[in-house]
């Protein structure tokens, strides 16, 4: 085990608990994966509190454009779906943790169904299946087009609304959660939350539990431009490693090529240009207006994500620019009308008319592979502790997802998460946490990041942890965040500067996983490292903050079983980009 020099504390600075709350479950999330859980255990257990960081349907899962994938056709197998995620993880997928998430998935999706979801039917009536990149078989279900995710939100808040007044379970919304509480012997045992606004419970306060599920989506807010929510802040990623919980992999992060650039320092969904709209004969050119991709690749603007990333990166290094253009216009307003219409919808609510302007558009942070380490049931390193959906990191993924995997992954692991709660509550495992010192103390040296910090946090990692990286770009961006670490002006905390904090606490973690990866493959690219070279690669990085506060690296060499019946020869980068109709 390495040792690092970072050192992160065990809380964030808050204002004693002024309100508490108990349950027998707490679950931290409203996306595809918490609702799932809470769901499936309200039917099952006393108690379930639901907090989410603004309503319901503000999460990741709502704003997902993609599909959610399933063996759903005669046509397709669960053998050939597996084959494809294998292949896409280039060698670090848990093979056990992908037949799960393949041969629970496709009942999970007709129980989705059953509840209300409506997805994309053909004139028969049968359910429509596309293909997306990596697949070789028609097998994502969409719904609305581009709104799978909205839909699937919304039947399962539906689901949700239909129980609110079942006792067995609340709901707290407006519930940004600080950090997580342990028990004398280490057990998880509930989080202490800040609530804005709801009445009586207002201010910080400490909810208490048998068990937490995080289940509060991704790290994307860590870079100046990502398709991730405003919400995406990494609050339960951070929270756990804070709390001493392995995190996995965090270096693998996937990068889309062609995101709308809405300037530094904006926030939210950065709204994705698909690669269809270059299939359809869009394509990329520099600040002089001319094309950049014809002779970097056979396939030009239409080569796979990374290698379109690869090339904007460098040609804004080289002309000093924070983007680049797709030239739509030629296609004429009436096709991209019929043919995109929310894409074209959503650019010109923004101000931009692809029909007539160029479109300024720069690679963002899209999904992060890494996360909480869990099992095939969704337990982290921490007893009382589980995650979920993007939050953890499976084992699904491997070095970078497949397409329309993480809608899956969120609804196989929650049934597979409140399946094993059930069990464990039922047979007494897990008790209800009696000790009058689990809050934690402000003697634990709490820090604070000023909100205000954040676009500097966003400029350290998408400079040198971003989409290419390197030895020295790394170390730069670690100086830098060791300095944004320590401008600890004593103020008190608050949801922003709660928020920053854990960005720079994950910043560390993922710029440490990074340098320590001597390779390129899947989401990470090192510059410095571009040979394919297995006996390195072929490893997890787990990353834990150890009782001094200083940050332990383990590496673990991928399980030989793991990689049997996989040739990495096929797992070249180019063989992973999008099909396009």
């Amino acid at each position: 085990m390495n040792a690092s020099d970072i050192t992160i504390p065990r809380l964030l600075r808050a204002a004693a608990p002024g309100w508490t709350a108990t349950a027998d479950v707490i679950v931290v999330g409203s996306g595809i994966a918490g609702l799932t859980t809470a769901l499936r255990l309200r039917r099952r257990v006393d108690r379930v509190l639901l907090v989410t960081k603004t309503v319901l349907d503000e999460g990741s899962t709502a704003w997902a454009q993609g599909g959610i994938a399933a063996v759903m056709s005669p046509d397709d197998s669960p053998e050939e779906h597996i084959h494809d995620t294998l292949l896409a993880g280039v060698g670090l997928c848990d093979v056990d943790a992908v037949r799960a998430l393949v041969n629970e998935g496709t009942d999970a999706v007709w129980d989705l169904i059953a509840i209300g979801a409506d997805f994309d039917r053909g004139e028969t009536g049968a359910i429509s299946l596309t293909r997306e990149g990596g697949h070789h078989r028609d097998r994502i279900l969409h719904a609305g087009g581009d709104a799978t995710g909205r839909e699937i939100s919304r039947a399962l808040i539906a689901a949700l609304d239909r129980v609110r007044d079942d006792p067995g379970i609340e709901v707290i919304e407006h519930a940004l959660v600080v950090d997580l509480l342990s028990d004398e012997g280490g057990r998880v045992s509930g989080v202490t939350l800040h609530v804005i606004g709801e009445g009586q419970v207002d201010g910080v306060g400490a909810a208490h539990a048998r068990a937490v599920v995080l289940a509060t989506g991704g790290l994307g807010q860590i870079y100046a431009s990502t398709t991730n929510p405003a919400v995406a802040t990494g609050d339960g990623m951070a929270a756990a490693l804070r709390a001493g919980a392995e995190l996995a992999d965090l270096e693998f992060v996937q990068f889309h090529p062609t995101v709308l650039y809405l300037g530094e320092g904006s926030t939210g969904q950065q709204p994705l240009i698909s690669e269809a709209v270059r299939g359809e004969g869009a394509f990329l050119v520099d600040a002089e207006g001319k094309r950049f991709m014809q002779g970097l690749h056979p396939l030009a603007d239409l080569a796979p994500r990374d290698v379109v990333a690869r090339a904007i990166i460098a040609k804004m290094r080289a002309t000093g620019t924070d983007h680049v253009h797709l030239d739509c216009r030629h296609l004429g307003a009436a096709f991209l009308e019929q043919r995109f219409p929310s894409i074209v919808e959503r650019c010109r609510e923004l101000g931009f008319d692809p029909a007539t302007q160029l479109l300024p558009v720069a690679p963002a942070q899209h999904y992060a592979s890494g996360g909480v380490r869990t099992d095939l049931v969704g337990r982290s390193s921490l007893e009382g502790l589980y995650a979920c959906g993007e939050t953890s990191c499976t084992g699904v993924h491997g070095a970078n997802r497949l397409a329309s995997n993480s809608l899956l992954e969120g609804l196989v692991f929650g049934r597979r998460i409140a399946d094993d709660l059930t069990r464990r509550l039922a047979a007494g495992e897990l008790p209800q946490p009696t000790s009058v010192g689990q809050v934690p103390s402000t003697a634990d040296r709490p820090a604070l990041v000023r909100g205000k910090r954040r676009l500097a946090v966003q400029r350290a990692m998408t400079a040198g942890a971003g989409s290419v990286r390197s030895r020295t770009s790394l170390a730069a961006t670690q100086r830098r965040l060791a300095e944004v670490a320590a401008a600890d002006d004593g103020k008190k905390g608050s949801p922003k500067s709660w928020e920053t904090t854990n960005l720079v606490h994950l910043g560390q973690a993922l710029a440490l996983a990074a340098s320590l990866r001597e390779e390129t493959r899947g989401g990470h690219v090192r510059e410095d490292f571009p040979e394919r070279d297995d006996a390195h690669f072929l490893h997890h990085t787990v990353i834990r903050r150890g009782p001094d506060g200083e940050l332990t690296v383990t590496v673990e060499p991928v399980p030989p079983e793991n990689l049997t019946g996989l040739d990495l020869d096929q797992t070249h980068p180019e063989e992973q980009h999008e099909r396009l109709p």
